[in-house]
């Protein structure tokens, strides 16, 4: 049974909220790494202008690095809007757009014992298509990931596979016998929104894309519903 419109949206907003909150760490390290560097390099620039001679060269250094992370944490910065669904853009190619969720969520889902396996097909190549929405694919793709983590069993890698030029499939396959870590799964930390096979179904019908889920493997199409 369908849920009404008002419904389907209310349970898509509360997904991307759970899944922009799963991505946050990632986001907010990318923004957190130039900082660091910025703090050091004064540091060390308050240093040399302090000094009896200034070394003019190794000031000059220190302002350009600070200059270039500085345009980093800006882009990081920037890169939120990027999450927006209003925000108009370029749109994304296939295998950017699994870059850039993998990496995301790799390092999340290593610590719960579940890899990420990319199919070499989805390399970038040349002259690539690209897809419209960018940040409707972009939390799709995360949707999913979110599903297999949560709903299948005993889950030990997610594989990330090209179907034809504009669809994808990720399926979830099992850890290998005796692979499971009774440490990591004592400590996984709690979902505030786990999402199954009805979140997901929401998520992807409140954006505009349908979902094919079979069990522990999920296909979907980049283009949107006619």
């Amino acid at each position: 049974m369908k849920s009404s419109p008002s419904a389907r949206s209310w349970i898509a907003a509360g997904v991307r909220h759970e899944l922009l909150t799963r991505a946050l760490p990632a986001l907010r390290h990318d923004m957190a790494a130039p900082v660091s560097v910025i703090r050091m390099a004064l540091l060390m620039l308050k240093r040399q202008v302090s000094a009896a001679t200034v070394d003019a060269a190794a000031c000059e250094e220190r302002v350009a690095l600070i200059d270039n992370q500085v345009a980093e944490l800006v882009s990081a910065i920037r890169s939120l809007r990027d999450w927006e669904l209003a925000t108009t853009d370029d749109g994304i190619a296939r295998s950017a757009l699994v870059a850039q969720c993998t990496t995301l969520m790799r390092a999340a889902f290593d610590l719960h014992g579940v890899t990420l396996d990319i199919d070499p097909a989805l390399e970038p190549s040349e002259d690539e298509q690209r897809w419209p929405a960018a940040a409707a694919l972009r939390y799709l793709f995360l949707g999913v990931l979110g599903y297999l983590h949560d709903s299948a069993d005993e889950a030990g890698t997610i594989r990330v596979q090209a179907e034809g030029a504009n669809a994808l499939r990720l399926s979830a396959m099992p850890r290998e016998a005796g692979a499971t870590d009774a440490v990591l799964d004592a400590h996984r930390a709690p979902r505030a929104l786990a999402i199954d096979a009805v979140a997901l179904q929401n998520l992807a019908e409140d954006l505009g894309y349908v979902v094919a889920v079979d069990g522990d493997s999920v296909r979907f199409a980049l283009a949107t519903a006619a």
